[in-house]
């Protein structure tokens, strides 16, 4: 089995969707749209096992301190390799290399999280309100049940 990690480029991004879409139509990802996933490609880390995509997340960074865990999916046929855990581990590895201070994940899966080290903390508290400007377009806006979770670089 051939497990490989790279940055996609825009020719990837219907595959992306595809991916993603049941858990978009769950309400458990928020949906970025063709051109949103265009103007933050960079942002995203994709995996590929035997030349199938897996999985795919986004750091997206908020500020100088903080970035965000975005997107973070892995296909029903490649769970349980630990793809998740290694595209988080991808995130962090990538926000130490900018210096940023902390990354946040807003999850329904705080378990998971907590296995990669993440602790949770009130979504009051998350340092940068900027991050609350894709809510809006949540379908669970404005009743949030989604967790917040940090990790300390």
């Amino acid at each position: 089995m051939e497990i490989k990690f790279f940055k996609p480029d825009v020719t990837h991004i219907a595959i992306m969707q595809e991916l993603v879409k049941e858990e978009v139509d769950n309400g458990n990802i928020l949906l970025r749209t063709e051109d949103e996933m265009a103007n933050t490609i960079r942002s995203y880390t994709v995996v590929e096992v035997d030349g199938v995509m897996a999985g795919f997340t986004a750091l997206h960074i908020h500020s100088a301190r903080l970035a965000e865990v975005r997107s973070l999916v892995v296909s029903k046929n490649f769970r349980g390799l630990k793809l998740g855990q290694k595209l988080v581990d991808a995130c962090i590895k990538e926000g130490k290399e900018y210096k940023l201070v902390q990354i946040l994940s807003l999850t329904y899966e705080q378990g998971f999280f907590e296995s990669v080290g993440f602790r949770k903390i009130e979504k009051e508290d998350i340092p940068e309100h900027k991050i609350w400007a894709d809510c809006i377009r949540c379908k669970h806006f404005p009743i949030c049940d989604e967790i917040a979770m940090v990790y300390d670089l």
